[in-house]
């Protein structure tokens, strides 16, 4: 893996193209990323938490009421950021598709930051970075340990190994290297750039399956932010929680 310099260069893309089914009646008529935090849209939420870190030059990839989006981002001038669009409303391509879909948009970077729209966090991506770097890792995944239907399961060195559906038993293991540790991830990920080089090409498909596909031949690593506020805001219910976790003065 290549070294990076005291003072990379991050580029980030929000992942905003899904369809957002569990957050109607309002995904009905709009796209997710414009549901409502406190006066803020997810979207805005995220674009001012990056810029946090001095991240400011982002690709959102739309599908869902893609016009909303585009539009919300010309009215509001980006929010200060450089937002670059990756238009998917021809079929919306899942996470792995995606990022390879926009992949041109984010080139000339150290290290990318790909984060889905609907997540809301403090936690630290300089920290995560510093992790990132220090281990020249293929791809660092943001992790808690609660309790969530899924995981990513890690050995005792960190690495990724596997993934395994806590509902339906269902596992998926790459490296057989017991005893496996379940993480709940956290829908943020810090991958080097080089390796969209290595996604399987154009399509609709998902990073859990790439990461699973990678883990082998390349560092994959979690990254471990319990403690840290974090909300899936997927739901009517979880949008209402979220009001009370990042009050409209916190960004």
């Amino acid at each position: 893996m290549m070294q990076l310099s005291e003072n990379p260069v991050v580029k980030a893309m929000v992942l905003a193209a899904g369809l957002g089914t569990r957050l109607q009646p309002f995904t009905l008529t709009h796209p997710k990323a414009l549901a409502q935090v406190n006066g803020k849209s997810l979207l805005e939420w995220n674009i001012r938490y990056l810029q946090q870190f001095g991240i400011r030059d982002v690709v959102v990839n739309v599908h869902h009421f893609a016009d909303q989006i585009i539009q919300a981002i010309q009215e509001n001038r980006g929010w200060g950021s450089a937002l670059h669009i990756s238009d998917e409303r021809e079929q919306v391509l899942e996470t792995g598709g995606g990022v390879y879909h926009a992949r041109k948009l984010l080139r000339d970077c150290d290290a990318l930051v790909v984060m889905n729209v609907d997540i809301l966090t403090n936690l630290d991506i300089e920290l995560m970075l510093a992790q990132h770097i220090a281990q020249q890792s293929a791809v660092t995944l943001a992790v808690t340990d609660r309790v969530a239907s899924r995981y990513f399961l890690f050995n005792q060195r960190n690495r990724l190994c596997g993934w395994r559906n806590q509902k339906t038993g269902e596992e998926k293991l790459a490296l057989f290297d017991a005893p496996l540790f379940p993480k709940a991830f956290s829908g943020i990920q810090i991958i080097q750039p080089t390796m969209l080089q290595q996604l399987p090409g154009p399509g609709k498909y998902s990073l859990v399956d790439v990461y699973l596909q990678w883990a082998p031949n390349y560092v994959l690593e979690g990254f471990n932010h319990t403690g840290d506020t974090w909300i899936d805001v997927g739901t009517p219910a979880t949008l209402a929680a979220a009001e009370k976790l990042f009050p409209a003065s916190d960004k």
